[in-house]
């Protein structure tokens, strides 16, 4: 069995255009239900603009303009990170190996140094996509792990102004599943309900009040019902409004974050941003250690989330 040996290092914009962008943008992203941005200078900060609530007013000469427009300013704190992994060489060859052979147009006949290195960066880089994913979600920095920055639930947890709805009287099972979200839809601002039309509005739940819903809608006897039970769904929503499994539960052990998981906001209140274009240093780097025979990998970039406006934010409380 080969070895991997040749050393490669992503700086600038190859560790841009080969590395994050393909991560970060696009379907991937989409996926996540949040906003990304990527590479947004150093400190980041969201300018956020609204016009007056009324600038209709009756037409006569001069100018009368009014107040100006309000304006609600976010930073967002970036840690520097890193990530590393480690794996005996056999190990490591077998699985880059498997990605390879797993495609098919490749000749197994003539495998070069590109192929290889594609191999190689798509493992490494969906080892940190889920990395980010999980902490962007349950990171706290005074944990033990996923704690390079606080996550979403986290800064729930520490925030005031979220709309807090109770929900300790109720299981998770298929019959209340759809309570929860009714309940969850009625009591939250009048403002957040009014950004409905702009096709933003998400769902974030664990993966017992998804599967709880999944239930509900299977036990409806419609043509529909018999073909989602059979065919299963690709996607569920709420009244229009997407349902999305953050896949964290079976990691909820580990916090001290207590499900089920039930968050009802504007996907783009919800920010994780990266850089690895202001932090000197930041590069992806792939080599193999003799010494120990193992293949290493190792990245250095940027990364935080942050909740744009806390007030647009309705979270389901499922225990005292």
């Amino acid at each position: 069995m080969g070895l991997i040996e040749n050393p490669k290092t992503y700086t600038g914009r190859d560790l841009e255009t080969i590395f994050f962008r393909p991560m970060l943008t696009g379907q991937n992203a989409e996926q996540l239900g949040i906003r990304v941005l990527y590479n947004m200078p150093v400190p980041t900060t969201i300018q956020l603009w609204s016009p007056s609530d009324n600038i209709l007013q009756p037409y006569n000469v001069g100018w009368n303009g009014g107040c100006a427009s309000n304006k609600h300013q976010k930073t967002i704190e970036l840690s520097r990170i890193k990530a590393e992994l480690g794996f005996g060489a056999a190990d490591y060859f077998s699985q880059v190996y498997e990605l390879i052979t797993n495609r098919s147009d490749v000749n197994l006949d003539d495998l070069t140094g590109t192929e290889l290195e594609q191999a190689e960066t798509e493992m490494f880089r969906a080892a940190i996509a889920e990395s980010l994913r999980v902490t962007m979600w349950i990171g706290d920095t005074t944990a033990n792990k996923y704690n390079m920055f606080d996550g979403f639930i986290t800064k729930l947890m520490k925030y005031d102004g979220c709309t807090y709805v109770d929900f300790t009287n109720y299981d998770v099972d298929g019959e209340s599943s759809i309570q929860i979200f009714q309940k969850l839809w009625a009591e939250s601002p009048a403002l957040l309900k009014s950004m409905k039309g702009d096709g933003n509005l998400v769902l974030l739940v664990s993966s017992d009040v998804y599967d709880a819903y999944d239930q509900y809608l299977d036990a409806h006897g419609s043509d529909a019902a018999y073909t989602d039970l059979t065919t299963g769904r690709r996607e569920l929503s709420y009244h229009g409004i997407k349902l999305i499994d953050i896949g964290v539960s079976h990691l909820l052990h580990e916090t001290n974050i207590e499900g089920p998981i039930c968050i009802l906001t504007d996907r783009r209140n919800l920010v994780l941003a990266v850089n690895t274009a202001d932090y000197p240093g930041s590069e992806v780097r792939m080599w193999y250690n003799p010494d120990d025979m193992e293949n290493r990998q190792r990245a250095i970039f940027m990364a935080g989330c942050e909740i744009l406006d806390e007030t647009l934010v309705s979270v389901g409380k499922f225990r005292a």
